[in-house]
This record gives C-alpha cells, sequence and structure tokens, in this order.
C-alpha cells in the first residue's frame, strides 16, 4: 500500500512505526521529546535504528488521561510534523481521533491519521476529511467497555463498521489499515487472546494489521513489570505479530523490536529466498 509516496509490501513484511509521543503525560515516555529539538533528535535516532514510519501523538490516552483541547493538541504535533517532514525522507502518521487536529497535521505533512476510535468519535468529519484529502488511515477497535457477548466476533464486526464508515465516505480501501486495539476496550484476557488470534483478525477484514501493543498494561500485568522494563514483553509480542501477520508493529524501542523482526522473517521465509 502506498503511504504518502512510499510503498509499503504489506504481504511481504512487517514494518517498524516508531513513536514519538510529543506530550507531558504519556504513560511511559511523558516529557521527554515535547519539544522540537529532542523531537527530532529522536526521529532521527529512531530512523537509524530502522524505522519505517512515525507516529506522533499529542495527547496521552493512557487509562484515565485528561482530554486536551484541539488547539493545544495542534500547537503540541503540527510544528513537529512539519519539522520532521523538512528534515527527514519518511512516512509520518498522526495519532489522533479529532478532525480538526488531523487537518492541522495533515496540512503539516501528515501522509497517515491513526485513529483509535476508527472514526466513530464524531459524526462523519474525520471521515470525509480523509476521503478528501486522499491519506491513508489506520482504524483501531475501541470501545466505552468489555462486555462482549463473544470477544472476537464482536471486535471483528465492531472493526467492520469502522471500515464500512470509511469506505461509505469516500476512503479506498488500499488506503486503510487495521488495529485490534489492545488495551482499549480489553480485558486482560481478550488483550491475550487478541494477539493471539490476530491472523483471525485480519483474515476476516483483509486488510493490514497494526499491532500496538507496546510498553502496555498486558505485558506489566503478565510480567509484573513496570511501564519502563517491558522491553522484553514487547518484543516477544512483536515476535508473534510477524508470525500472525501483522503487516506494521507499534513500538517504542525501535532497534531491538527491527532486530526481532529480521530474525523472525528469516526463520519463516529467508530461507526460501536464498
Amino acid at each position: 500500500m502506498l503511504i504518502g509516496k512510499y510503498d509499503f509490501k504489506t504481504a511481504d513484511h512487517c514494518y517498524i512505526m516508531g513513536i514519538l509521543n510529543v506530550t507531558p503525560d504519556s504513560f511511559s515516555d511523558g516529557g521527554k521529546f515535547n519539544c522540537i529539538d529532542s523531537a527530532l533528535h529522536h526521529t532521527e535516532q529512531m530512523i537509524a535504528d530502522g524505522m519505517d514510519m512515525i507516529d506522533v501523538g499529542g495527547e496521552s490516552t493512557r487509562p484515565g488521561y485528561t482530554m486536551i483541547s484541539d488547539e493545544e493538541e495542534i500547537e503540541r504535533t503540527a510544528p513537529v510534523l512539519e519539522a520532521i517532514k523538512k528534515r527527514f525522507d519518511i512516512a509520518v502518521s498522526l495519532d489522533t481521533y479529532k478532525y480538526k487536529v488531523a487537518e492541522a497535521g495533515i496540512k503539516a505533512g501528515a501522509d497517515l491519521i491513526n485513529d483509535i476510535w476508527g472514526l466513530k468519535y464524531d459524526n462523519g468529519e474525520m471521515a470525509q476529511l480523509i476521503a478528501n484529502t486522499r491519506v491513508s488511515c489506520c482504524l483501531m477497535h475501541n470501545r466505552n467497555n468489555t462486555e462482549y457477548d463473544s470477544f472476537m466476533r464482536d471486535m471483528i464486526a465492531e472493526t467492520k463498521a469502522s471500515v464500512d464508515i470509511a469506505v461509505n465516505a469516500g476512503i479506498s480501501k488500499d488506503k486503510i489499515i487495521v488495529d485490534p486495539g489492545i488495551g482499549f476496550g480489553k480485558t486482560y484476557e481478550n488483550n491475550l487472546e487478541a494477539i493471539d488470534r490476530l491472523d483471525e483478525f485480519g483474515k476476516e477484514l483483509e486488510l493490514p494489521v497494526l499491532l500496538a501493543a507496546s510498553r502496555k498494561s498486558v505485558i506489566g500485568l503478565t510480567l509484573d513489570l513496570p511501564a519502563d522494563q517491558r522491553l522484553e514483553g514487547t518484543i516477544a509480542i512483536s515476535v508473534m505479530g510477524v508470525m500472525k501477520g501483522a503487516s506494521f508493529v507499534r513500538v517504542h524501542d525501535v532497534q531491538e523490536n527491527a532486530r526481532a523482526i529480521r530474525m523472525t522473517e528469516a526463520i519463516i521465509r529467508g530461507y526460501k529466498h536464498g
């Protein structure tokens, strides 16, 4: 699929989406990169470490987060997006569910909108914006509760509803990525099942899948570790993602995950190609 001018062979390789939180309060790296100089330095390092696309976020969506205004989120993200596009040759994603923030981000150079509410937050404004500007989008599964009749069936159906919103608005299916939403509207067991059955999720929706579980609570609960000690757990999930057909993983620690993915892909199919 094309994301901006960049061609991602999503059927053949799992790509690294590096996380750049320009926030003071994200759950694991809040305050580290919320000025342009530190953001650019970190971007440069992640590119050197093997990042294929960067995801810029201006509002923390950790449990219990405080929602900020559109204006504040634009002030945090738009200058960073513009600076990254000016300095680096890389696909850029903006992590937002607010169409006014997305509009400003697209003007600043965003190639993809990563929407944690899967186009369901507003009354169609985000979907129409993405359709009109022809950027790509990632639609994440999310909901306000964890009461499922049948977890996988419901999650797939609810994600398909997001895809339908996109297509009905005029967004081409070759511009869409889906994300099961690890850590959002799910119990601990739901999160584990979503990772284990990621191949079913992708097969049912027939779209490239992003797996975003870096440093999340599912790892902390499993290993009884704080956010800054969840690297090995994240790598294990990335490896599972490759084995289950993920086209993208969204991670904080680019180098370690990139190496693990390269090794996993070599085992799965590298020997077939010499």
